[in-house]
This record gives structure tokens, C-alpha cells and sequence, in this order.
């Protein structure tokens, strides 16, 4: 179920004739999936670099680009980022709890039930799947969840990727939503929930030292949700993780868990304390046991 708001129009941005067919499932994608996007659709007429300038001059929305390759990009003050998830074809393959932080912290196995909570470009929505759990990925923005259903539906055409992408669920709603129908309506969560998983929204300067002022720096791809969506405020962070936990509480089995992903040197969400916690030098999983 989508989220209901007006419809937003969006330029989208293409190369070549022989690529109205991508468009058309674009737009499919957009009808199928209820998101409030319209699209303008523009052929790039001469070269892609200086309409792509010229768009950046023009202001501050944002727009979407199909590549020569149909890869969907989206553009945004002066930045271009895209999910590309064949990038991370060698971490998902050897992806374990060794190897993979979040698979240590979140302990699921291939017949868990896995909700990512803040979908955002799925990377690790990948990792989780890798382990041959279902995974519930939620993505409040619609256009970041268009470039989501856009990015399984590229990668799916590929042999090697199909068993994975059947794994992953995308729907564009917010957490608190999902999780309060969770709650409500017993017949939306057939299977009970092991692991719902947290990455929300933090300010920029979390990634850094709050006494040396040094840190990681903030990727583009982090760039562009900042330029989209905003931290949470500590109320909200504090729903959020409530019904996160009361949603893993239904799990009969009692082996639910909230995994809470933040930059090593930021607070823990809401204030709580975790049960436990694994980091490394940029990241830390912080875990809610139930």
C-alpha cells in the first residue's frame, strides 16, 4: 500500500529513442505500485553532460535520468546516485557473519522474516537477503522507492540475481504506518516477524568525533537522502523504535530482535540503551532483544 499524497511531477530524463519501451515500464512500475509521481519525459537532445548542467541551474528539484544502460539515476544538486546493486554482486556472495557486521548482529537465517524499516538504496536489504531470509523493504520517498522497483526489476532480467530479487518485498510507506496495520490487521503478517531493521536518518555530522571533529565522510549516495528526507525528531525516534520492538513482540518464538544501524560515534536511537552492540571503525548495530 503506497502512501496517499498529491501527485508529484518529475522530469525524467532519457538518451535515446530505443529506449521508450524503459520508459514505458517506468510508468508502468509508477501505476502498479500507486506512488505519486508524474513524469515529464524529455529526450536529452545533444550532450548528456551539459543538459544534466543546465538542469542543475535551473534549481533545486529533483529529477531522474535513464542511462544508455536503463539504469535509473536521480539527479539532485549537482549530484547523480542510483542503487547499483551489481556493485555489491561480491559482498553479496560472500556475504556471512564473519564477513558481514549486520548479518552478526541480526543472527537470521533462510527462513527468516526480515523487515528493513528505511529501505533507502537497499544495500543492506542485499545483505540481509543474501542469507535466503525474506526481506520486507520499506521506503517512505517515492522516489526512492521508484528507483528501487526500477533497480530489482533491471537486476531480476539477470539469471544469477532472480532467486535473490524474489526475495525482496518493496513497498513505499513509512514505518510507523506499516508497522500500526502490522499491529491491527493479524492477516498482513502471515509469517511472524524475526528482525525489524532500523537505519533512519541522522544528521550529518554524526559520522564525526564530537571531541576531535574527525570521522568518516558522507557518501553522495547519504548526500542525496539528506537532500530528500530529514532526521528524525527524538519523539519520533522513540515511536519508531517502539513499534519496531512491539512488532518482532508477536514473534511466538521469542528470538524477535530490532537492529538499529547508526555511525559509530552517534547516540543511540531514542536514548535507549541496547542489549548489546557491534561495531567497527565507522558503524555501529546496535540490538534491541525482545
Amino acid at each position: 500500500m503506497g502512501i496517499s499524497l498529491p501527485d508529484k511531477t518529475i522530469k525524467l530524463l532519457y538518451v535515446d529513442h530505443s529506449q521508450l519501451t524503459a520508459v514505458e515500464r517506468l510508468q508502468t512500475l509508477i501505476a502498479d505500485n500507486q506512488l505519486p509521481i508524474t513524469l515529464d519525459v524529455e529526450r536529452i537532445e545533444g550532450k548528456i553532460k551539459q543538459r544534466l548542467a543546465a538542469l542543475n541551474a535551473e534549481g533545486e528539484q529533483a529529477a531522474l535520468l535513464l542511462d544508455n544502460k536503463n539504469k535509473l539515476s536521480l539527479l539532485k544538486d549537482g549530484l547523480s546516485v542510483a542503487p547499483e546493486w551489481d556493485k555489491l554482486q561480491r559482498r553479496v556472495v560472500s556475504a556471512g557473519r564473519k564477513s558481514e557486521l549486520i548479518l552478526k548482529a541480526a543472527k537470521i537465517s533462510a527462513d527468516s522474516q526480515v523487515i528493513d524499516a528505511t529501505a533507502g538504496f537497499g544495500h543492506d536489504s542485499l545483505i540481509l537477503a543474501s542469507t535466503g531470509a525474506q526481506v520486507m523493504m520499506l521506503e517512505q520517498e517515492p522516489l526512492m522507492a521508484l528507483l528501487l522497483f526500477s533497480e530489482q526489476q533491471r537486476m531480476s532480467a539477470q539469471p544469477n540475481w532472480q532467486k535473490l530479487m524474489a526475495r525482496l518485498t518493496i513497498i513505499n510507506t513509512d514505518a510507523l504506518s506499516y508497522f500500526a496495520r502490522l499491529q491491527k490487521n493479524t492477516t498482513d503478517q502471515a509469517v511472524a516477524v524475526d528482525v525489524v531493521y532500523l537505519d533512519p536518518m541522522f544528521p550529518e555530522d554524526s559520522y564525526q568525533d564530537s571531541k576531535t571533529g574527525k570521522g568518516a565522510k558522507v557518501g553522495k549516495q547519504m548526500q542525496a537522502l539528506h537532500h530528500l528526507a530529514h532526521p528524525p525528531t527524538l519523539d519520533e525516534e522513540m515511536a519508531l523504535l517502539n513499534n519496531a520492538q512491539a512488532v518482532v513482540a508477536d514473534n511466538q518464538e521469542g528470538r524477535g530482535r530490532v537492529i538499529v544501524k547508526r555511525p559509530q560515534q552517534a547516540p543511540f536511537l531514542a536514548q535507549q540503551n541496547p542489549d548489546e552492540s557491534w561495531h567497527n571503525a565507522a558503524v555501529r548495530f546496535d540490538g534491541y532483544f525482545v
